[in-house]
């Protein structure tokens, strides 16, 4: 936004908006700032303004201002984005919509609800206690029900639940015009149309603006048991992973960390886990399947180490929540470092051959690269930690990036399996997706034909 006619457009479109939104519209440095960087290791690119928004009608009327005089516009929910979705590199206005926090309606007969798209994992599963229900996508991070929609997020429960594209039922979109549209609905299925909402979720605010969602839920299991397992070699650790799938195993979750993320994760938490590859494993059913299951389990992992259980709730929770801060634990390693939080996913089958393959590119350079995964849908991250400064170090990061999803590409897997492509993957997608990509660009041009909907991401028209 800095030709004279784009400086023009913003002012009159913010003018327009100030009557509307007073103190709501926010210009200050510190707001602009906030809304610029997020998680991303990107440089931060600021918004020329936030509009806080608290409602589907707030939405509508700050795009028809914006479509009206061409402004771009940046869907903000937590600001967790690991791809640089949040970025403002046209400038342009962030609409905030963490005030948009409202569970509107809990189905428990038909075990689904309509909440808001500011509403978190967090609040929603709090609300739901005590109706025996929740709902399973369990992230890392603290993260908005909508944004997790937009970019087609998962987590450590996909092995048995799938992905936010699996679960949401329905949604209500803001157009880039300010048309408000409603897709899906409650019923568990549908012939009817195109598949608008799958069309938007994913589409990480470039189609439209998700202001309400429609989510399943599900019943909590009746038993759960975690363990902890330690191996020589991530290979075994790997290996295991394909034969308890192969297993039919009451899966709900099966995490890996190899030695480099279990030293971090020993100085950050406190703990004194041995520094070898890791599994965290967690099985629901009923009592008699779980108990089974641990069984077949300790078999499958004689190889290991050490196998400890989780003997109580309380020690099982500990164990998971070691898991959830292994993000911080890696940047830890070296402080005030985010480093490139990447991430590929590949067939379960070809898991232990990628994971493999790209330690043995690490071991070429001087990067410190920490591995976690959702290794029971082939899914799992590198931190590269590298100094911005350094031109070796970036240079090495970015080889290290390269190949990771060269290799996922070439087994039949994804260059990014749940951040998101934003503006860190995009110079990806030609590979992954060849003429498919202008496809999507012919579905961005008719949807969005002023090219105002976060601009930049995905994909450049």
């Amino acid at each position: 936004m800095d030709t004279p006619a784009a400086t023009d457009s913003l002012t009159a479109a913010l003018e327009e908006l100030r009557h509307r939104f007073g103190e709501r519209l926010l210009t200050s440095d510190a707001a602009r700032e906030h809304h610029g960087s997020g998680e991303s290791h990107l440089p931060p690119q600021w918004p020329d303004a936030v509009i806080m928004a608290t409602s589907t009608e707030d939405i509508a009327d700050v795009l028809r201002a914006a479509h009206t005089h061409g402004v771009p516009v940046i869907p903000f929910g937590a600001g967790s984005s690991l791809e640089g979705q949040i970025h403002a590199p046209r400038g342009g206005i962030s609409i905030d919509m963490s005030g948009m926090d409202q569970i509107i309606a809990v189905n428990p007969e038909d075990m689904d609800c309509r909440v808001a798209c500011g509403v978190t994992r967090q609040a929603l599963n709090e609300h739901l206690r005590d109706t025996g229900l929740f709902f399973p996508v369990d992230l890392g991070a603290h993260a908005t029900l909508g944004g997790m929609a937009a970019t087609r997020a998962s987590g450590t429960t996909t092995v048995r639940y799938g992905s936010m594209r699996d679960l949401v039922l329905g949604l209500t979109v803001v157009m880039p015009d300010g048309q408000i549209i409603k897709t899906g609905g409650r019923a568990r299925k549908s012939s009817a149309g195109y598949d608008l909402t799958r069309l938007m979720v994913g589409c990480e605010g470039t189609l439209g603006i998700i202001t309400e969602l429609t989510l399943r839920l599900f019943g909590i299991p009746e038993a759960a048991q975690s363990a902890m397992c330690s191996f020589a070699t991530i290979e075994e650790a790997t290996e295991t992973v394909v034969a308890a799938l192969q297993c039919g195993l009451c899966l709900n979750r099966i995490e890996l960390a190899d030695a480099v993320q279990m030293r971090a994760i020993n100085a950050y938490s406190g703990t004194d886990l041995p520094d070898h590859p890791t599994l965290w494993i967690e099985l629901t059913g009923s009592e008699a399947a779980v108990t089974h299951d641990m069984g077949v389990l300790r078999d499958l992992a004689e190889g290991a180490l050490r196998f400890d259980g989780a003997d109580t709730a309380e020690a099982a929770s500990k164990l998971w929540r070691i898991r959830h801060d292994a993000l911080y634990a890696a940047r830890a390693l070296r402080p005030g470092i985010k480093g490139i939080s990447t991430d590929v996913c590949v067939p379960v089958s070809q898991l232990p051959a990628c994971i493999s393959g790209i330690m043995d590119v690490i071991a070429t350079t001087s990067i410190i690269a920490p591995l976690v995964g959702h290794v029971g849908d082939g899914n799992f991250h590198l931190v590269l930690l590298y100094d911005p400064a350094d031109a070796d170090e970036v240079r090495e990061a970015r080889h290290i990036n390269s190949s990771l999803i060269e290799m996922a590409l070439a087994m039949g897997g994804t260059c990014t399996g749940e951040h998101g492509v934003g503006l860190g993957k995009k110079d990806y997608l030609d590979a992954e997706h060849g003429p498919a990509l202008d496809v999507m660009r012919r579905i961005k041009r008719a949807l969005d034909p002023g090219g105002i909907m976060n601009p930049g991401k995905i994909f450049d028209l």
